[in-house]
């Protein structure tokens, strides 16, 4: 609903990001282009004019020109502008201190009260509740009927006394559903009322003696988001005749500009309190200034994307999961399927997307996002063999045709996820063993794996140290006798600091063995020596270990 004002907005603040230093002109420039983009997402006049002076007041002050970016300072600016007028903070329903607590919805006709009636059933009854639903809507054809079915589906009691299509007294109704919910010991209670096709006085009558009869605790008023400026002077009328404490947004699913959810509670002071994302019953929650805020300036709403991660993941079949990755027995085919099934949960691939930081500038690749690849690729799975999904390699030519055959596309596709998969694979392990440059290993995970994979290395001899000076070669030799300064004795065994031969081990430098690497020219104390410069005086201290004394024998 606010891709067009995201849009907008995400074109201003791209532009500021090339300056260093903002003026008065780019401020100006900058909170023109916002109005024209509130102007154009629909959202009323007063509301446009108060939220560019507030915006404008505070970029001009020191909170911009004295930050070190100043862009990112402004786009902080608007975010926080943009939360006041969607409300500041969440508000929470009211209970009553002796139950039954008594919800009321009121609204127009093809708001979307009936089926919100359910959906918020439902949604109390995730947290714990036991709401009943109150058919008191007796005019529109079929509605009491309608919310039977939604309550069966939502596992929720419907109350209906009168079987509606104009048949019946709404006030009754409500008024008797009171004692129904104490008899069946139902702590919420939710009224379905009537609505018009407009504002009238016999709707707004009606309204008010239910009202009046039930003493409601929180009453709601269900504004249909795709109206536009029309929805500002409904909730008005409303709060004139009947009054209500909260308003609950619904279809922000839809393609309209969605103005009218930045203005409701700047004119009313009501602030919104649910949100209805679409047609299914699971697809409503709270309403969360301070997340619709970021979605609006492509921020992302990485909050709401983990809220439903956790509704939808099992635990357990998470850990176990987590577990065979961990261990070492490979990611699977089967993992696949389990995840693709767990991600279905969440809802439509593109909303998820969505939710990502910066996902706005991909739109059009997301809105070419199929549901129906999952299905597909699923289904391709599901035709495999459990050999074929625990090692896909046995999957030769006759495999793929049989493979494409029962799942009903070409092989060509079923060739593609076969090596997609392997690819996934690759960086699965490659993320666990530490491969991914920038990316530091798992801790305890990619050393074992390491360790399983590499043959132990074998522990070679060590070599007797020698020396070029006759009395250090006695000395050893006599040391060597005793069984002093055998591999191992100090500091400098092996696994130990200085390697096989650290300070104390074998007597000589660390990783050397106490003798010359081989290869290394043995002949290079006499080169040394050679060398012209050098006094004779100082030849005695050339290191025993460079004098060509004793010459390696080749065995």
């Amino acid at each position: 609903m606010f891709d067009t004002l995201s849009d907008r907005l995400t074109q201003v603040f791209t532009s500021l990001r090339g300056h260093g230093r903002l003026s008065p002109a780019d401020i100006d420039a900058t909170c023109r282009e916002i109005r024209i983009a509130l102007l154009e997402a629909d959202v009323a006049l007063p509301v446009v004019r108060q939220f560019i002076a507030r915006v404008k007041e505070r970029a001009s002050g020191e909170e911009v020109s004295a930050a070190l970016n100043p862009a990112q300072q402004v786009i902080k600016i608007v975010n926080e502008e943009l939360i006041g007028i969607l409300g500041g903070e969440e508000r929470r329903l009211r209970f009553a201190k002796v139950p039954p607590t008594v919800i009321m919805l009121a609204g127009l006709q093809g708001s979307g009260k009936t089926t919100l009636a359910a959906k918020l059933a439902l949604w109390l009854k995730g947290q714990g509740n036991t709401p009943m639903l109150v058919a008191a809507d007796l005019q529109r054809p079929n509605a009491v009927l309608q919310l039977q079915v939604l309550g069966e589906r939502a596992g929720v009691p419907v109350y209906a006394p009168f079987p509606g299509n104009g048949v019946g007294d709404p006030v009754v109704a409500a008024r008797d559903s009171l004692e129904e919910a104490r008899r069946r010991q139902q702590n919420m209670v939710i009224i379905d009322t009537a609505g018009r096709l407009g504002v009238d006085a016999e709707m707004m009558a009606q309204a008010i003696a239910i009202r009046d009869a039930v003493e409601p605790d929180e009453i709601l008023f269900v504004v249909d988001a795709m109206i536009g400026q029309d929805a500002v002077a409904t909730a008005q009328a409303f709060l004139d005749g009947v009054g209500y404490d909260g308003v609950v947004l619904t279809k922000l699913d839809g393609d309209a500009r969605g103005g009218a959810a930045l203005s409701i509670v700047e004119l009313t002071g009501r602030p919104i309190m649910f949100a209805s994302s679409g047609e299914k019953l699971e697809e409503f929650d709270m309403f969360h200034p301070d997340r619709m805020a970021s979605r609006i300036l492509d921020l992302g709403d990485i909050l709401t994307l983990i809220e439903q991660a956790e509704k939808a993941f099992d635990a357990d079949q998470t850990a176990n999961l987590a577990g065979r990755l961990a261990s070492g027995e490979g990611f699977t085919l089967e993992d696949f399927v389990e995840q693709l099934s767990m991600v279905r949960k969440l809802g439509p691939i593109g909303n998820l997307l969505g939710m990502l930081p910066g996902a706005g500038r991909y739109r059009e690749q997301l809105d070419q996002v199929n549901d129906k690849d999952l299905d597909r690729a699923e289904a391709i799975v599901r035709s495999m063999t459990p050999e074929e999904r625990r090692n896909p390699k046995v999957i030769n030519g006759s495999r793929r045709a049989r493979i494409a055959k029962g799942s009903g596309v070409a092989i060509g596709e079923v060739s593609q996820l076969v090596t997609n998969f392997f690819e996934g694979q690759k960086q699965m392990k490659a993320m666990f063993s530490g491969g991914i440059p920038g990316m530091p290993p798992m801790p305890g995970v990619g050393a074992a794996r390491r360790a399983a994979g590499k043959p132990a290395r074998k522990k070679t001899k060590k070599k007797a140290p020698r020396s070029g000076d006759p009395r250090r070669a006695a000395e050893l030799a006599r040391g060597a006798g005793q069984g002093q300064g055998a591999t191992g004795s100090g500091p400098g065994a092996p696994g130990g600091p200085g390697g096989a031969g650290g300070p104390g081990g074998s007597g000589g430098l660390g990783g050397l063995g106490g003798g010359l690497p081989e290869g290394f020219p043995e002949s290079l104390a006499d080169q040394l020596a050679n060398m012209p410069g050098i006094p004779p005086s100082a030849q005695g201290n050339i290191p025993a270990a460079f004098r060509g004394g004793n010459k390696r024998k080749k065995k």
